[in-house]
This record gives structure tokens, C-alpha cells and sequence, in this order.
């Protein structure tokens, strides 16, 4: 079987197993948790649907009922919608598995002891609330009367257990070691991390009832701008955007060489923009792509790499990023469309280098495109998908021309559901809204649940006074050494990552690590968005690449093998926050002729760079030896560096290696591997082909 027809019957299964999707979807992983009977299904769907409605009441000052709600009281509300949706959904002990997430073998419903703590959180919630007024004005953060002190400890202990839950024990463990740091840290012998120690009940009064704890910056950027961009987020996905990205997708690149891998990045990149969540993008789009890929010819572990490196790259793809990014707006103190400006080069040069590597791949193993009479119509997908492509384009037009960036989500939402009920052949009815309010109240709970502790680090830091001192004595001990301590960010960021998620890493570094980096002269938004990108490396990079663990129990690959073949596709995204460091016009942070200089620059940087891995010079068409590779790498880091003296040289060194080998390329006989190549786990499909530039 030729490898044409191998990849003409990944697209046609895969078409079937898209539109199967939709269905699978209304039965979603949520509603087939076994503690959702029917009676808590209507309990979560009332919490979900009073929090958005509390979250828009605050947002367009609505003020219902002519009260004004204090921004304390509102998030002590807030969080008692959300959080208890995860001591509904999720089980104190709960075997996790790729494929299933979160199960509980027992009885359904929810036992007795969640229902207590549930019900005991909330009521605990609504008193904080109720005093909001007197929390303010009384500052009983420090001096409390005797039953605010108690509730103190209950919320700080139920917002442990929720982050526990959602987040895993890594996270609460150290967020329950750093909301304890006052306690010791007046005796700690390192004096950069000395400060002021506090007594318990005051620490549980602080983290409880103070503005830079629980109810700290991250989540007050959860209840103003998060909510509304995760909702928006699901609605597309529910209301057929993840079909019709997936669709667009393959009219765009199914013809090319490789072309499943292709469509696997675009519908992954585009999947994972509006989940913002690298695991979760696998979970819902690898049980479709990966099988695809593998029938096209990919070895397992390839194409469980391709999905892991396209849904990682989620968190980073405007306009809908991952968590951190909103959390930037708080710390940075810039609008989010300053950020999604500043993160569109980053993101288009990552996207960039890993088609090239999957282009350079396909040409290796003789995979072709698929014929276009088996892929959709491009103008026919586009016309059928407007209203998607339009629901993007107008929050981006708002988000620039709107006068509340908070509010811009919330009209399109409503457009979308217009849409979705007056959609020719979309069937939107009773159980598909059911399923995405369902959805909504998952991903809000457990996003909220892990912001609301990850604030444990920031009050823990705030109080003590370290969060201050400490970023001056780390330029102290580095000097005037940038590098140094950009490797220093990096290597934290990456440990961090491999045990928490990118927001709790990134309010951590955001407090301890950008002020140093900051301080040494580097762009705000350019430091905040290295620790957003090194702390989501983490999610392809062994030892613990849970995006690439994932996708390999999909693939049925070897985790490592898998996480090194995406580490390899994703190399773009450990190079490219050194370089917008150090020329902050690859995060727009210059004058347009700078800007579009730099983007030419590293366009060509990261056709070096990804060229090299690969060991296949695009465009050419051969193979490359290892000393060559070393050499266009070179070339193409030095070229990242594009107001320095080393670009030219770098740029001279591509030029002349692509020259040289075009001209050879006459001279050698280019022929593929034998039966398999040395870096793959399984055999390739097809006979031997001759590569030319006819084979895309």
C-alpha cells in the first residue's frame, strides 16, 4: 500500500471519527463522572451558571438591586460558587489515568464527608462576604474578632485540600509549606530569605482575609478578565469550533507531505488556544490525530510527539492564552491586548519551527499529501465556519476598540449561542447545552481552585517581606550578568514546571525571579513572558513531560521516547525566550521597521535552527551531515540575536550552508533511509522514492 492511500484513509477516519467527536462530546468526561448523578448535575450546573452571572454582575456593573459588591466580597462569592464544584467532581483519592482523569470505583453521588466540606466552604464563603465591609475597614487581616479567626483556618485548610484536588500533592505541599514560611521566617539562617515571623492565628487571618493571599492579585484577575475568556474559550469548542478548526485544517495542509501531522498542529494549536490547557488539548484531540498520524506512517512515538508540541503550545497562542497570560496582566499592569500583540511573534516563530521539522521528517520517510479530491473545499470550510472565524476576529477587534477588555468576552459568548441556535445543520438542543455548562463549571472550578491556592505563595512571600528583598539580593549575588541569571530563571522555571502547573510557576517566579531580571534592564512584558514560556517547557521535556506522557499512552509509545521526539519538535521554544529577551522587538517592544527586521530575522533563525535538528534542509532537499547541522545552528542562534553584532555572521553562515548545498545537490543522488530510519521505533510504510521538490 502506497503511503498516498495510507494517508487518504487517516483523513477519511479521521472525518468519521471528527464528526463521532461531537457526539462523544455531549457525553463528555464530565458527565460521565460517576459521583454526577442527576441531582448534582443540577447542582453544578446552578453554581456554574450563578458564578458567571455573579462574575458579569461585577464586570458590567450591573450592581442587582442597587447594591454595590466590595471586590473582597466578591471574591469570597466567587469562590464559593466555584470550589465546591471540585469536592463535587473530583474524589479525595482518585486513580488518574491518561485516558479517564479522575475516577472513584465506589458508589455514585458524592459521599457524605465532601458534602460537609462543601457545604461548611460555602456557608464559610458567605460570612467572609457578608463582613466584607468590616474585613476592610476594621483590617481584620491583622486583628480579628475570635469567629472570623476560626473561619480563617477553615478556608485556608478547605482552599488547600481544593487545590490538592485539582492540582495534584506537589502544589499543595508547597503551597502549604510557603503559607507557613511567616512562621519561621524570622530565624531562617540564609539572610536573603529572612523576614518577618508572625503568629499562626495572625498568618490564617492574613492569607483569609488579606488582599495579597487567597484573594490576592491572581485572583482577582480571575474574577475581572480569566472567567469570561475560559468561557468563551468552551462555548466555540461546544458550539462546533473545534470541528470546524479541525476541518479548516486539513482543507489548509492535508495535501502537503505529512500532511496529517500538519493538521495535527494547526487543529491542536488552535484547540489548545481555546482551552489554554496543555494535557486537557490532548486528551480531547490526540484519541483523533494520533491514530491519524500513525496510519499516514508516523512511527508512535512521532506522532505522539507532534501532539504533545502542538497542544504545549496552547498557553503561548494569542488571542486566547493559557492562565498565566491573563495573570500577566495583573503583574505587568498593562492591558491584555499589549500582551497578545507582544506574544504573536513568539508563538507564530514556535508554529513555524516545528511544520518545518515535520516537513524535513515526511520528505525522510517518503510521506506524502493526500489528494485534494479527499480533503474539504478551503472556500467551502471557510464558508461554512464564519461564524467561528468571525467570533474571533470581532473579539480581536473589540479587544482593541472596546473601553473594557473584561466585557468584550461576554458579547461574543452571546453571539456564539445565537449562532449555535440558529445554525443550519448544528444540532444544539437541551443535552449539548447541558454538556457545555457542565464543561464551563469543570474548567472554571479547577482553574479558580488552583489560582485561589497558588495565592497561598504570594500572601506567604508578601507578608514576610521576602517577595521584596529577595529579587535585589539575587542581582546583588549575579552583578551585571544577564545571562547568568537568565539561565537561572530558566533551569527554576523548568523545575518548577515539572511539578506545578504554568500559573502556580509563574505567580511564584513573577514574585521571586522577573524583578531581578527586570531589574538589569529588561522589557517587563519580555521577562514575564520567558518564565511563562521556560515554565510550559516543562510539559515536553523529560523527566516528567505530562503533555508527552499523555499523548504516549495514546500512541502505546514509549513515554521517554515520546517525550524526547517532542523536546526535539519543540527546540524552537527553548531558544526563543533568549532571543526576545535580548532584543525585545520580538515582542513588539520597538518601533515597526525594528519589529519587522527582527521577525525576518528570526524566521530565517528558526529555518536554521529547525533544519539542523532535523538533520533536512527544507527547500533543498537533502539530508545534512552532523558537522553541517552544528554549523547551521550556530548560524541560526547568532541570527536570533538581531541587534547584536553576531547577527550577520550568523545570517552569513545560513546563506552560505543552503548555497553549498544547492549546489551539490545536483551532485549527490539523493535517495531515503532503508526500511526504517535509525531515529524512528517502527518501520516505515511504502517503497523507496526518490526525493525532489515535487514530493510535497
Amino acid at each position: 500500500m502506497t503511503t498516498t492511500n495510507l494517508d487518504s484513509r487517516a483523513v477519511d477516519e479521521s472525518q468519521r471519527e471528527a464528526g463521532a467527536l461531537d457526539a462523544r462530546s455531549v457525553l463528555s468526561a464530565v458527565r460521565r463522572n460517576p459521583r454526577l448523578t442527576p441531582p448534582w448535575t443540577v447542582v453544578v450546573t446552578l453554581l456554574t451558571l450563578a458564578g458567571i452571572l455573579l462574575t458579569m454582575n461585577q464586570v458590567f456593573f450591573w450592581n442587582v438591586g442597587g447594591l454595590a459588591v466590595l471586590t473582597n466580597a466578591f471574591l469570597y462569592l466567587l469562590i464559593a460558587c466555584f470550589l465546591p464544584i471540585v469536592f463535587i467532581l473530583w474524589p479525595a483519592r482518585a486513580a488518574r489515568t491518561a485516558q479517564t482523569g479522575p475516577t472513584e470505583a465506589a458508589t455514585a453521588g458524592v459521599p457524605w464527608y465532601d458534602v460537609i466540606v462543601l457545604g461548611v466552604f460555602a456557608a464559610c464563603c458567605l460570612w467572609f462576604a457578608y463582613h466584607g465591609v468590616d474585613i476592610h475597614e476594621y483590617g481584620w487581616e491583622f486583628v480579628a474578632p475570635t469567629t472570623a479567626t476560626v473561619l480563617s483556618f477553615v478556608l485556608w485548610g478547605i482552599v488547600l485540600e481544593a487545590l490538592r484536588r485539582a492540582a495534584g500533592w506537589i502544589v499543595a505541599v508547597l503551597a502549604l509549606a510557603f503559607s507557613l514560611y511567616p512562621l519561621v521566617a524570622e530565624g531562617i539562617p540564609v539572610g536573603i530569605l529572612q523576614g518577618i515571623a508572625y503568629d499562626l492565628p495572625t498568618i490564617a487571618q492574613i492569607h483569609a482575609m488579606g488582599a495579597e493571599s487567597i484573594l490576592g492579585l491572581p485572583l482577582q484577575t480571575a474574577g475581572s478578565i480569566l472567567v469570561g475568556f475560559l468561557l468563551f474559550g468552551v462555548v466555540l469548542q461546544h458550539t462546533g469550533g473545534a470541528d470546524f478548526f479541525h476541518g479548516l485544517s486539513m482543507a489548509l495542509f492535508g495535501r502537503y507531505r505529512g500532511g496529517s501531522a500538519k493538521v495535527t498542529v494547526a487543529s491542536s494549536a488552535a484547540m489548545g488556544m481555546m482551552s489554554g490547557s496543555a494535557v486537557s488539548n490532548v486528551l480531547t484531540t490526540g484519541p483523533m490525530t494520533i491514530p491519524a498520524m500513525k496510519r499516514a506512517g508516523f512511527s508512535a512515538r512521532m506522532a505522539g510527539g507532534i501532539e504533545a508540541t502542538a497542544s504545549s503550545g496552547g498557553s503561548i497562542t494569542p488571542p486566547i492564552m493559557g492562565t498565566a497570560a491573563f495573570l500577566m496582566v495583573s503583574f505587568v499592569g498593562v492591558p491584555y491586548t499589549e500582551i497578545l500583540i507582544a506574544a504573536s511573534i513568539p508563538a507564530l516563530l514556535y508554529f513555524f519551527g516545528i511544520f518545518l521539522q515535520i516537513d524535513g521528517y515526511a520528505a525522510q520517510q517518503g510521506l506524502t499529501g493526500t489528494p485534494r479530491n479527499l480533503l474539504p473545499r478551503l472556500g467551502a470550510s471557510l464558508l461554512a465556519g464564519w461564524p467561528y472565524l468571525g467570533a474571533l476576529g470581532l473579539l480581536t477587534l473589540m479587544l482593541f476598540t472596546s473601553g473594557s477588555e473584561s466585557q468584550v468576552p461576554y458579547w461574543v459568548v452571546g453571539v456564539l449561542l445565537i449562532i449555535a441556535l440558529i445554525k443550519p445543520g448544528l444540532n444544539f438542543g437541551p443535552r449539548e447545552w447541558l454538556a457545555m455548562v457542565l464543561d464551563v463549571g469543570k474548567t472554571l472550578a479547577q482553574i479558580i481552585a488552583i489560582i485561589a491556592g497558588v495565592g497561598l505563595f504570594l500572601g506567604g512571600l508578601s507578608a514576610t517581606g521576602v517577595a521584596l528583598s529577595l529579587s535585589r539580593d539575587l542581582v546583588a549575588v549575579v552583578g551585571d550578568n544577564l545571562l547568568l541569571i537568565l539561565i537561572a530563571s530558566a533551569v527554576v522555571c523548568f523545575i518548577l514546571g515539572m511539578g506545578l502547573t504554568i500559573s502556580a510557576a509563574y505567580v511564584f517566579l513573577a514574585i521571586v525571579m522577573v524583578p531581578a531580571v527586570t531589574a538589569l534592564g529588561v522589557d517587563p512584558i519580555a521577562a514575564h513572558l520567558f518564565v511563562i514560556y521556560w515554565a510550559s517547557v516543562s510539559y515536553i521535556t523529560p523527566p516528567v513531560g505530562l503533555a508527552a506522557f499523555a499523548a504516549a499512552g495514546i500512541a502505546r509509545s514509549s513515554p521517554m521516547a515520546t517525550c524526547i521526539s517532542a523536546m526535539k519538535l519543540g527546540a524552537v521554544k527553548y531558544v526563543v525566550p533568549f532571543g526576545f529577551v535580548l532584543n525585545p522587538a520580538l515582542v513588539a517592544q520597538a518601533g515597526f521597521v525594528d519589529v519587522a527586521l527582527a521577525l525576518l530575522a528570526s524566521l530565517v533563525a528558526v529555518y536554521a535552527i529547525a533544519c539542523a535538528i532535523g538533520g533536512w534542509l527544507v527547500g533543498v532537499e537533502r539530508r545534512i551531515s552532523l558537522p553541517v547541522r552544528l554549523l547551521l545552528g550556530a548560524g541560526g542562534f547568532m541570527l536570533f540575536l538581531s541587534d547584536s553584532a553576531l547577527a550577520l555572521p550568523g545570517l552569513a553562515v545560513v546563506v552560505g550552508v543552503v548555497a553549498v548545498a544547492h549546489l551539490r545537490r545536483g551532485q549527490d543522488q539523493l535517495t531515503p533511509s532503508a526500511d526504517q530510519n535509525p531515529e524512528d521505533d517502527t518501520p516505515r510504510h511504502g517503497g523507496p522514492e526518490t526525493f525532489t521538490e515535487g514530493a510535497r
